[in-house]
């Protein structure tokens, strides 16, 4: 009897080991991902909303290559060091396939050397500095959203349309606004030649004094101001900018101030008539946006913002890689994403290898003050691919892989 028992004991254990070692065999696909989350929550959670829409539609479907997909999430302190430490812990304890991710521009470009570094694939999601993909480019890092210089450049004619010689410039004092302002001084110039830039503010992130960048804008009498603050520093700014009158009687353009994040706090202190780059989720009629506003509205019962967009094109645009790879190797992943095309909220983007940037565009339109609720109006789609360099200039400004 007791032989028949060890026996049936040995069968038991051996029968679990086998099923252990299968579903080991059949795994998940790791994606570690790195963002602030605490300091820029008006971004980020959307954000993570539309990777976990993403995530749940892959695994729906069947997964990737026959496995499942896990989200790993790591939260980096607006910290280039902190993102650092925690990709080297997503890649070397939680042994993640790829890494993705990033909001603020520096960070990206931290997370974009330890990719080179570590010789290990990352997505880009959200940081827009150029330096991702031309001076600071790597072959183990592409980009998904559209970029300062591509936003700059589908403001620019409108901007320059405006007729508008004396210009005010103000921008948060680091990579992401550094790189705007340089971008729309040297687009602006090109198309007008005659354009003067009579005012520069730059206040450092987060801590702008509304009340003295205001007068100084005002002191210097523009024309018009380009403007590329955003989130608090934006709602203290048209604040201020509002109570002094600073905007009456002057063209404004915004970077970014279209985005429901940024538009919305706003409410009443809406401004009319600023020239915008945004998304205006309410009127997008397209077949990939209806679809994609219905799952995300059916899962969260809220509407997307533009981090939702982000979201979950950066989780697709990793799954439809990996297929194409038929891997989640390093090696295999950078030829994979080369020319790789992919299905997003807002269209097929194509992801380019010459900088390894994608063509997502984005929307340019107005603000309105809408009954105390500002929205954006005269707004058309602009592609991406239209507004980037050729493969010629790209060679010029991005290192040899």
């Amino acid at each position: 009897m007791k032989m028949q028992y060890r026996m049936l004991g040995t069968v038991t254990f051996l029968g679990l080991m086998a099923s252990l070692g299968a579903a080991h065999a059949q795994g998940v696909i790791k994606i570690g991902e790195i963002n602030s989350y605490k300091a820029q929550p008006a971004f980020l959670e959307p954000y993570k909303k539309g990777m976990e829409l993403a995530v749940e539609e892959i695994n729906a479907a069947g997964g990737v290559n026959g496995k499942k997909v896990e989200l790993i999430v790591r939260d980096d302190n607006a910290n280039p060091g902190d993102a650092v430490r925690a990709a080297e812990e997503l890649v070397s304890r939680e042994k993640v396939d790829v890494l993705t991710g990033s909001f603020l521009s520096h960070i990206g470009l931290a997370l974009t050397d330890f990719a080179k570094q570590k010789k290990f694939f990352f997505l880009a999601a959200e940081p827009l500095t150029d330096k991702i993909v031309w001076q600071n480019g790597n072959r183990y890092t592409y980009r998904l959203r559209a970029s300062t210089y591509m936003q700059v450049a589908m403001l620019v004619p409108d901007a320059a349309a405006m007729k508008k010689k004396r210009w005010a410039v103000v921008y948060p004092n680091y990579e992401y606004g550094q790189s705007a302002a340089a971008s729309f001084k040297k687009l602006l110039k090109e198309a007008q030649p005659d354009v003067e830039f009579v005012a520069e503010q730059a206040p450092p992130l987060g801590k702008v004094d509304s009340g003295s960048v205001v007068q100084a804008l005002a002191d210097a009498k523009p024309d018009a101001i380009f403007n590329v603050l955003f989130g608090a520093d934006l709602s203290k700014f048209v604040r201020e900018g509002n109570t002094r009158g600073l905007f009456q009687g002057r063209e404004v353009v915004s970077l970014l101030t279209g985005e429901p994040e940024y538009l919305d706090p706003l409410k009443d202190e809406t401004p009319n008539g600023w020239l915008v780059t945004g998304y205006p989720w309410y009127g997008i009629q397209t077949p990939e946006h209806k679809a994609f506003f219905l799952a995300y509205h059916g899962k969260y019962k809220d509407y997307p913002r533009l981090g939702s967009v982000v979201g979950y094109s950066a989780i697709k645009s990793l799954a439809e890689g990996m297929k194409k790879a038929k891997s989640t190797d390093t090696e295999k992943m950078i030829a994979a994403f080369s020319g790789l095309k992919v299905s997003t909220p807002f269209g097929p983007v194509v992801y380019r290898p010459e900088d390894h940037q994608s063509t997502m565009g984005a929307y340019v339109g107005r603000t309105k003050n809408e009954g105390g609720k500002g929205v954006m109006v005269d707004y058309r789609y602009m592609d991406g691919a239209k507004f980037q360099p050729s493969a010629a200039e790209v060679k010029k400004l991005r290192p040899a892989d």
